[in-house]
């Protein structure tokens, strides 16, 4: 496929959904040129949005960490995450009891923003679970990863209770070359151990793109063909999108390097709408 500039592309677009790693950031910050990127869209009157699987902060501290590395424009309103498509089922679907979390204090901003009793797996008596509702995981931090997933196996053992993944991811890079496991990692291997299915939410699945649709239909009138997701990965962004029947852009600064490009699609099969070299272009 022939690579196209990013520029030229957005101006056939009304909104624009940006996925926040290997698109905007990478481990080192913000990409140079992102802020004059944005402000390029809004002179010409194209809306966007972070589509994004991080469920670890609130919609305003992930708009706070854009604001803290010098790009103001991405607020709080410009967040659309996984966890806001969990929170949106755990208010639907859980009316009582208390909802245990995996991750820190502020990943469960999702759940205690809704009203819910929480308590974090780390100060969970496992003699003390009558009231436990459901199980949210969250983040890959904020407890101890032997022996806190051991009383979720546990907890899991004992007490049949929705559980509830608030990011699909089961990496996410931390250098050039490292990955560490993300908690969509962790919960698969809970999962595979206690013999349940849990409930997922977050990139590919068409709910979060069915979610991001209906939250700018409430400020916008527009069609999926006037909207452009634009990532750095095949498996979640791209076919995500491509599910979804909205158009789709690849980009080669995060995941999918422009030598191997080709051959990722080939072996995937899943093919993007366009290939930009990056959103800067």
């Amino acid at each position: 496929m022939d690579i196209c500039l990013f520029k030229e592309l957005s101006r056939k677009y009304k909104v624009i959904f940006f996925d926040s790693y290997g698109v905007l950031r990478n481990y080192k910050g913000i990409y140079s040129g992102v802020r004059e990127m944005l402000q390029s869209l809004e002179q010409d009157g194209i809306d966007y949005y972070i589509l994004t699987n991080d469920a670890s902060r609130s919609p305003q501290l992930l708009a706070d960490s854009f604001l803290s590395r010098g790009v103001p424009e991405i607020t709080k309103d410009k967040i659309i995450s996984s966890g806001m498509i969990a929170m949106d089922y755990i208010a639907n679907k859980v009316n009582a009891g208390t909802v245990v979390y995996l991750g820190t204090e502020q990943s469960a901003h999702y759940v205690a923003s809704i009203g819910l009793n929480t308590i974090s797996i780390s100060d969970l008596d496992l003699d003390n679970i009558d009231d436990v509702s459901s199980l949210v995981f969250l983040d890959d931090e904020g407890f101890d990863w032997n022996k806190d997933l051991s009383k979720t196996v546990n907890l899991l053992r004992k007490k049949s209770v929705p559980v509830i993944v608030a990011n699909l991811d089961a990496t996410y890079p931390v250098n050039k070359e490292d990955v560490s496991i993300a908690i969509g990692g962790i919960a698969q291997l809970v999962e595979k151990m206690v013999k349940k299915t849990f409930m997922r939410f977050g990139k590919p699945d068409s709910q979060m793109f069915n979610f991001a649709y209906n939250y700018i239909l409430s400020k916008n009138t527009v069609t999926k063909r006037e909207i452009l997701m634009v990532g750095d990965t095949l498996k979640t962004d791209i076919i995500g999108g491509n599910k979804f029947g909205i158009d789709t852009c690849l980009v080669l600064s995060g995941n999918v390097q422009a030598r191997k490009v080709e051959l990722n699609i080939a072996a995937s099969g899943i093919i993007p709408d366009f290939i930009c070299e990056s959103v800067m272009t």
